[in-house]
């Protein structure tokens, strides 16, 4: 069972941000932000050390959010993504954690010399 239970999910007008509320916080998930941190085997692999940086990824958009049991999300982003299935705990994870994973992408992105910018 999930530690954490959403009250409410909410995509922006724009589908540009995913406002998920639970008891103790709010959070407002830019789509780029769930992109790039996809739980899905495409982006983290299927090992230790296979995960990859996601790239070019700032104007992507959310287009849908599938339920998936009672336990999760799956959602559907505009470049065609949506292999990913995001547990109301990730969910919770991703919320907490922010402000130090998206540092920790914008160093890798130019470690790499990746930009978020489409090609």
């Amino acid at each position: 069972m999930p530690s954490h239970w959403p009250s409410e999910l909410r995509l922006s007008r724009d589908r540009a941000t995913l406002a998920v509320a639970f008891d103790d916080a709010v959070f407002r998930l830019p789509a780029e932000y769930l992109r790039v941190s996809s739980p899905s085997a495409e982006v983290r692999g299927h090992g230790p050390g296979q995960a990859i940086t996601v790239a070019g990824k700032r104007d992507v958009a959310i287009l849908g959010i599938e339920p998936v049991g009672r336990y999760a999300v799956r959602l559907v982003f505009d470049d065609l993504h949506a292999s990913g299935i995001y547990t109301w705990d990730y969910l919770h994870e991703l919320g907490s954690d922010q402000a130090a994973r998206w540092q920790a992408y914008l160093a890798e992105l130019g470690a790499k010399n990746l930009s978020r910018d489409p090609r």
